[in-house]
């Protein structure tokens, strides 16, 4: 059975620095696209970062220059390192896994809190 499960969110001065984490376990990790996505309540779910199998990543402008998107096929998993945060950063970051259309698993999400 597909499984994600994120770790590492938090509270977080404004300028503060959090890596998230996404394991995978029931799939064949390798062969996925992998993405990070935010939820504010009230708000559509956000794509932040996603990084496909060519290992290319690529990001939401908000976010360019302060997040960065990794992902380690060994140990199925998948980083966001989150620089520079800020308090509209505040937000449920959710991991998902994709492999075409039919294939798609989330996580249950992570907060992360900025605030001074």
């Amino acid at each position: 059975q597909a499984q994600l499960v994120e770790s590492g969110g938090g509270l977080v001065q404004p300028g503060g620095s959090l890596t998230l984490s996404c394991a995978a376990s029931g799939i064949t990790f390798s062969l996925y696209s992998l993405y990070w996505y935010r939820q504010v309540p009230g708000k559509q779910r956000e794509l932040v970062a996603r990084i496909q199998t060519d290992n290319v990543p690529r990001y939401a402008d908000a976010v360019k220059g302060r997040f960065t998107i990794s992902r380690d096929d060994a140990k199925n998993k998948v980083y966001l390192q989150m620089n520079n945060l800020q308090p509209e950063d505040t937000a449920v970051y959710l991991c998902n896994a994709a492999l075409g259309t039919s294939l798609v698993y989330w996580g249950q999400g992570t907060q992360v809190t900025v605030s001074s």
